[in-house]
């Protein structure tokens, strides 16, 4: 990812810029969907672990009953929130990564064409998380409350026939807290972002390293198998981070409909949800450690394929387009 070369110096910034948002979104938009009944597992699996009885014994069990009860739409469920979520996510990381590396080269007084060393490629890797994260935030609000819906036990003994759809149920957020509270949990997603995107981009550019030193590659372009590999590992990497904080992001952005007890109503009316730290204490008090891995299992191991897509698809498209 870090290919400064003289076709980059040369290429003017907006048509870069265009072509960093346009490969980011495609990679990110392929890969979310392979990954999503897997995150729609991970995500209702972290939201039981406050509830006195779980609905799921497991990722297998939660993924055979889904299908079960709800059908392949089911397993689906909330998908256009997380596709317009994971095109958004890739396509300001990949654009804001190479941002924040051509600010440092410019703060340390670097050619264009230097690469940078690990330490600083994993300080721009953290901003762009940071940044990436206040995007994310209400479209991960909107996906969390969508996948969860089948979950809330409807109010007659029948399941209805239709679900509200995104738009609704950001509707509904916005009606209930507020513009604020479209950024309910992003404490979590911060640090899971910051973090995570720091590891992410930082065990990318390190295994691609020793991919290209072990053939003593002369050039920077990874082969397609290469682009794989280091974004597999990088996907794991992500994960393994904070995965804590993602738990407990995924808790309070479904308590609303899981335990609606868990908050307040304050003064004008509107929904006041429990606290990031206030809920973590909660949810370690409930299961210790155990809980606040609630799901990571699944969630790296569809990580490591959809990471491997990523990447592939963007190193593809930036060597034969870029």
């Amino acid at each position: 990812m870090d290919v400064p070369n003289e076709t980059l110096a040369t290429m003017p910034s907006h048509v870069r810029v265009l072509k960093d948002i346009t490969f980011g979104s495609i990679a990110g938009m392929v890969s979310k969907v392979f990954e999503h009944p897997f995150d729609l597992t991970k995500v209702r699996l972290q939201s039981q672990v406050l509830d006195s009885s779980a609905r799921f014994a497991g990722p297998i069990d939660c993924l055979t009953k889904t299908w079960k009860n709800e059908g392949v739409t089911g397993l689906y469920r909330g998908l256009p929130a997380p596709i317009a979520g994971a095109m958004v996510e890739n396509a300001s990381l990949f654009l804001s990564y190479r941002e924040l590396q051509n600010l440092i080269r410019r703060v340390t007084q670097q050619p264009e064409s230097q690469k940078l060393p690990l330490h600083q490629l994993a300080l721009a890797a953290a901003g762009s998380g940071a940044i990436t994260s206040f995007l994310l935030t209400p479209i991960e609000l909107v996906k969390c409350k969508m996948q969860v819906q089948m979950l809330v036990s409807p109010p007659s003994s029948s399941i209805p026939h239709s679900l509200p759809g995104p738009f609704t149920v950001f509707a509904s957020a916005f009606r209930s807290s507020g513009f604020t509270g479209l950024w309910l949990g992003h404490t979590g997603t911060l640090i899971r972002e910051t973090g995570g995107t720091a590891a992410w981009f930082a065990t990318k550019e390190y295994v691609a390293s020793l991919l290209l030193a072990r053939r003593a590659a002369s050039s920077q372009d990874l082969r397609p198998w290469e682009s794989a590999f280091s974004g597999a590992c990088a996907g794991a990497a992500f994960n393994l981070a904070l995965f804590p904080a993602d738990t407990v992001k995924s808790a309070m952005q479904t308590a609303e409909e899981l335990r609606p007890s868990s908050g307040a109503l304050n003064q004008s009316y509107r929904y006041s949800p429990p606290s990031f730290f206030g809920t973590f204490a909660q949810m370690y008090k409930a299961q210790g450690i155990r809980g606040l891995y609630a799901g990571c299992g699944i969630t790296v191991a569809r990580s490591i394929p959809s990471s491997a897509i990523i990447f592939l698809l963007f190193d593809g498209l930036n060597s034969r387009f870029g």
